[in-house]
Formats: C-alpha cells, sequence, structure tokens
C-alpha cells in the first residue's frame, strides 16, 4: 500500500550547534565598521536593548545611547503605570521565587497613565539620545500618536508572534501599511521566525524586522505553547528574506537577532547568520544601569491567564561601559562584547557587518566542549 508522508521535518540550529569558520585574510580589528542604520538614523554599534522592565528605564536609555547602542523602552510596563516605580522594582526584586508571579500579575494589572507616556520620552530625549519606544499591536493605534507627540524617536511594535495579517472577528486588526503612512517616525515590527512571514511584513513599509521567538532567557514561550525556531537557523531565513526583498524592491530593511545571545560568541553568531544587528536583554540585566536590581523578566510573564516568563536572577556584574567595551572582570563572555564583535569580525576578513554576513558557519555542535576537559570538570565554562 502506497503511504503518504504526512510531515517533513528539517533540522533547525541554535547558536551551540555552529561555529564561524576563519576568512583567508584577516583585518585590525580597529579598521572594521560595526554601525547599523535604521530608516536615516545612524548608530555606532548594532546593539539594542530589549523593551523589557528590568532592562530598559530613561536613565539606561540615555546611558546606552550615549555610548552608541539603542534602548527600547517598553510603554506599557512599569514606567508608564507608576510615577515612581522604584518601589515596585524592589518589590518584584525581593520577592520569594513562588510568589514573584502572582506579583508581577498584581502590579501590571494597573492602568497605563498617558501622561507619563510624555514623560518617560522626554526624559530619554532630554538625555540627548534617540528614543525608542515598544507597544504591543493591540495598543499601537491609540498610543502611538501620542508618543510621537512628545518626540519618540523609532516605535517598535511587538508581540510574541507578529505576522502582517491578523484574523479576528471582534475588531480590525492593525495594518502596518496604514501605520507607517500614519506616523512620521520609523517603525520596527517583530517577534518572526520564518521567511514568510519577514518578506510580508517588510512588504507593508515598516523598516526593520525583530527576529526570534522564545529563545529570550526569560521566556517561556516554548515550553508553554511548543512554538519556536532555533535563533540561527530563525535569523538565517529572515536574512533571505531580507536579501530577496532588497532585490525585489530596492529597498533594505535590516534584521534585529532578538534572544538567546548569552555571550559575546553568540552576539558573533548572529551577524554571522545575517542579522544588521543584535537586541540584548538578560545580558544588560547583568550591569548596575539596569533598573531590575540584577533580575530579568519577560514581557509576557505578568499575562492574567497565561504567563510565559519567569523572573530570573542575572546579578550584576559590572557596568553598561564594561558590558559593551571592557575591560572585561568575568570570563563567561558577557562582557567587551564589541570587542568580541570586531575581534571575530577581523578574524573573519569581515570589514563590516555586511561582509560578516558573508562568513562561512559549519554545524559543530562539540565547539563548546572540545578539548575543554579541565574547564568543564573543574566547573569553569560557565563561570
Amino acid at each position: 500500500m502506497e503511504r503518504t508522508q504526512y510531515k517533513i521535518l528539517r533540522h533547525a540550529y541554535g547558536f551551540d550547534e555552529i561555529a564561524l569558520v576563519p576568512g583567508d585574510i584577516t583585518i585590525n580589528p580597529d579598521q572594521t565598521d560595526i554601525s547599523f542604520v535604521i530608516d536615516r538614523l545612524v548608530f555606532g554599534i548594532p546593539i539594542l536593548a530589549s523593551a523589557m522592565d528590568g532592562v530598559v528605564d530613561a536613565r539606561f536609555a540615555a546611558a546606552l545611547g550615549k555610548l552608541g547602542g539603542l534602548a527600547v523602552l517598553n510603554l506599557e510596563g512599569l514606567q508608564t503605570r507608576y510615577a515612581d516605580p522604584e518601589g515596585v522594582l524592589d518589590e518584584i526584586a525581593n520577592a520569594a521565587p513562588d510568589r514573584v508571579t502572582q506579583i508581577l500579575q498584581r502590579v501590571y494589572s494597573e492602568p497605563i497613565k498617558e501622561n507619563l507616556i510624555g514623560d518617560r520620552i522626554r526624559a530619554i530625549k532630554d538625555g540627548g539620545v534617540v528614543c525608542a519606544a515598544s507597544l504591543t499591536p493591540a495598543n499601537t493605534k491609540r498610543i502611538s500618536p501620542l508618543a510621537a507627540e512628545a518626540g519618540m524617536d523609532i516605535l517598535v511594535v511587538q508581540s510574541t508572534v507578529t505576522t502582517a495579517r491578523h484574523m479576528s472577528k471582534s475588531y480590525r486588526g492593525l495594518i502596518f501599511s496604514e501605520l507607517v503612512k500614519q506616523l512620521p517616525v520609523p517603525v520596527v515590527v517583530g517577534n518572526c521566525v520564518t521567511y514568510s512571514s519577514c518578506r510580508k511584513l517588510m512588504e507593508t513599509g515598516i523598516h526593520g524586522v525583530l527576529v526570534g521567538v522564545g529563545p529570550g532567557a526569560a521566556c517561556t514561550t516554548r515550553e508553554v505553547l511548543g512554538v519556536g525556531v532555533p535563533q540561527a537557523t530563525a535569523t538565517m531565513d529572515c536574512a533571505a528574506a531580507r536579501d530577496d526583498y532588497f532585490r525585489a524592491s530596492g529597498r533594505y530593511v535590516p534584521i534585529i537577532s532578538d534572544g538567546g545571545i548569552r555571550n559575546g560568541g553568540d552576539l558573533c553568531k548572529a551577524f554571522a547568520c545575517g542579522a544588521d544587528a543584535v537586541m540584548l536583554g538578560s545580558i544588560f540585566a547583568q550591569s548596575k544601569e539596569a533598573p531590575g536590581r540584577g533580575n530579568h523578566w519577560g514581557m509576557a510573564t505578568p499575562h492574567e491567564a497565561l504567563p510565559r516568563g519567569t523572573r530570573i536572577r542575572v546579578n550584576i556584574n559590572g557596568s553598561l561601559e564594561q558590558t559593551l567595551f571592557g575591560p572585561t572582570s568575568v570570563t563567561n563572555g558577557t562582557q567587551n562584547l564589541v570587542g568580541a564583535l570586531r575581534t571575530s569580525m577581523g578574524v573573519c576578513g569581515a570589514r563590516n557587518i555586511k561582509e560578516m554576513h558573508q562568513t562561512e558557519i559549519v554545524i559543530a555542535p562539540s565547539i563548546k566542549t572540545e578539548g575543554k576537559y579541565f574547564q568543564l570538570s573543574q566547573g569553569l565554562a560557565g563561570h
């Protein structure tokens, strides 16, 4: 009897399973160009901070902006629900593990205050940096005009999974092609993990795409919903969509690999997989400038019915400047990220990020363990 194959599965790869191949030429790290462009805005380093309350507030956004990066403020988070969120942040940081989800659900039930939206955006702008702010699709039409009027420079529309077409019986969904025409600022949209969804999002006229579903350190979407694509494969698939869209339209829409990056090695691999920039959460949550007091939690954690995240203690291991530029005080690769990227580019012979996209990648599940007997046996690999 002839048998039909029900589904054909392909292998998908995370950063742990791949390695970069050195180039045939090498370049001085200080001669590499790592700038990043969104629309007409240029940033010195291709690194964004996640729109999470344990990572970004106005003070952190100003600090990262002055160092060349871009922080994204969550306009639906604690900063816009409480005039003085410090006490709430203390409560979250000090909560017992078995109580933290309940506390998060309670504190996030406080309504968003429209006056605080303008206050937070102006505080970032007063720091002399570009202001990027994040909204979920459900609140974008209502809040984004207020944020743009207050001086927001970039809007990030973000949810666990975002598509160009959303079906609902109850309301007319957010239409990105209309949004980009209505707002005077660039629009970045996420998150997605497939070629087709990324390509369709770009065709709406948006200015950037966030790539990644579930790889974040504080996210449990993969465990709760079973949804996600390992981040190396997701980044490569969306990079293919970007390049094909550019060839067809002449418009280059950058992709930002969001989640799953734990150290400098992962960051370098993300660029080789095709990312134009990366978005970091847990690494930045470890800096003394982050508002989370050494804690990190995901944007879906306080969901009243189906929390898909957890508060994790990441501890504080240094300053934001150390995280980006060193000097390194830890051996786990979470500091001097810019130095790691420039050095990796030099070793791979890439003068800029687009040349880094051409770096050869091999499947190498033993890349972190091969020859590391003493590191592993003495428990030094993660410390």
